[in-house]
């Protein structure tokens, strides 16, 4: 036996054709909005959150960064490098390499803050460029140490 779709008053009855016709336009939509979506929102990117400036935070003490050494922690979400040097004692600055925006790290033959990228160079204790493309010295980032502890950021 075959059935027919009732006739229910006020309601619409929708045909095969129109059904896949209407599936098939939804899949094109959430196809084409997965692959644009991405992609504005990478070339549109949304505004960097407002930090307060209030905080600071506990890195380590001068015996998990020892004289000579050099160490990369996160400050909010921006990298941070704490050096502790004969010369200068303990520093820190930001991480990000001033030439094209790459993560600075600890060079321990070398003793100086090292951008992998290029071979950018910086000293340790003032941060300034000491060889390769940077065109400026690393910003300086507040470091305190009170006994034995580090800490980084504002007070």
């Amino acid at each position: 036996m075959e059935s027919k779709p009732k006739n229910i008053p006020g309601a619409e009855v929708l045909e095969r054709r129109s059904f896949l016709k209407i599936l098939f336009g939804f899949s094109i939509f959430s196809t084409l909005a997965s692959v644009f979506v991405p992609i504005i929102g990478f070339l549109i990117p949304p505004p960097p959150g407002k930090t307060k400036g209030g905080g600071r935070i506990l890195v380590g003490t001068v015996h998990d960064i020892p004289v000579g050494h050099g160490e990369v922690f996160p400050l909010g979400n921006k990298p941070v490098i704490v050096t502790n040097t004969t010369q200068g004692g303990v520093k820190a600055f930001s991480a990000i390499c001033t030439h094209l925006g790459c993560i600075c790290t600890w060079d321990q033959d070398r003793q100086v803050i090292l951008c992998p990228c290029h071979d950018g160079l910086f000293n340790p204790v003032t941060g300034a460029v000491v060889g390769g493309p940077p065109p400026a010295p690393l910003e300086s980032v507040q470091v305190s140490v009170e006994g034995d502890d580090i800490y980084i950021g504002e007070l």
